[in-house]
């Protein structure tokens, strides 16, 4: 029998970083399935980004994730961009293909497959509440996917324009900006209403979007791309209207799972990565 201690090696970089739980889903998913690789938590800041970038190289990483604010700077330092990293303008899931560093963007498949699970995306009327890069990516995939309108709500008009304008100049999508008001009415008619906002997000937990919840159909599908806690405010409120509800872990566990598919060619159990998470999520809010 060879003996062989070689771990193989993926990680995430952000700054900051040590709030960010996908350590803890990806490395269960490798115990699980048996597979001898680890999943680092390392912060860089963004000056020793490209230096990060090299030495993952020269250590022959077999991927890494980026977390904010590495998406778009990240770029000009890889090999090559996917596709839909490439319409989306940020990468998040770096893939090494033979020799190469291949960016790619898993955060909007991620969000689709969470919500496929409830509703086909297509035909489907959108809200969408900021702009930064998870809305992004979430707005891009919804609109590849046949999304018939996405209404943009933003803080920041610039920005919430150039998003709704990327999307009719892009990919051809009805897609409009409107500017973000302190209560937030959800328009007759809405099917999907989507915080990708860092509105909920610990510690901050008891922060609510600003929205008129009289405004709420029971007919739409609320969603949060925020995975801590996984139960918002927004969530807790749009259950108690009847609305179904998505939570932030579907997203980021699904997210998990197409970036352990692209190093790994294995498809992990995400029940295995939701347990994982949701025991380290319980024992925080017990603490």
């Amino acid at each position: 029998m060879t003996l062989n201690f070689k771990q193989e090696l993926t990680a995430v970089f952000g700054f900051p970083v040590a709030e960010n739980p996908t350590q803890v889903m990806v490395e269960a998913a490798y115990r699980h399935h048996g597979l001898d690789w680890r999943y680092l938590t390392i912060e860089v800041p963004p000056r020793d980004l490209a230096d990060a970038v090299a030495g993952a190289r020269a250590m022959g990483f077999g991927g890494f994730n980026l977390t904010i604010p590495h998406k778009v700077s990240v770029m000009p330092l890889l090999d090559r961009i996917g596709e839909s990293a490439e319409v989306i303008g940020a990468v998040n899931c770096v893939v090494a293909r033979e020799g190469e560093l291949v960016g790619e963007n898993t955060d909007g498949r991620g969000f689709l497959e969470s919500l496929r699970a409830v509703r086909d995306p297509a035909g489907l009327r959108v809200v969408l509440l900021g702009a930064g890069g998870a809305a992004r990516a979430v707005a891009v995939e919804l609109a590849l996917a046949g999304a018939e309108s996405i209404t943009v709500v933003n803080r920041t008009a610039q920005r919430g324009e150039e998003l709704a304008g990327h999307l009719r100049d892009k990919l051809g999508a009805k897609a409009a900006f409107q500017q973000w008001s302190d209560r937030i009415a959800v328009p007759s008619g809405t099917d999907l209403l989507v915080n990708a906002t860092s509105i909920g997000l610990f510690p901050d937990v008891e922060a609510c979007a600003p929205l008129d919840f009289d405004s709420l159909d029971r007919d739409v599908v609320v969603a949060d791309v925020i995975p801590n806690p996984p139960l918002t405010p927004l969530l807790r409120k749009a259950g108690e209207r009847g609305c179904r509800t998505i939570d932030g872990l579907g997203m980021l566990i699904n997210q998990g799972r197409i970036g352990i598919r692209y190093w790994t060619g294995l498809d992990p159990d995400p029940a295995v990565m939701r347990a994982a998470l949701e025991k380290v999520f319980n024992s925080t809010a017990a603490g």
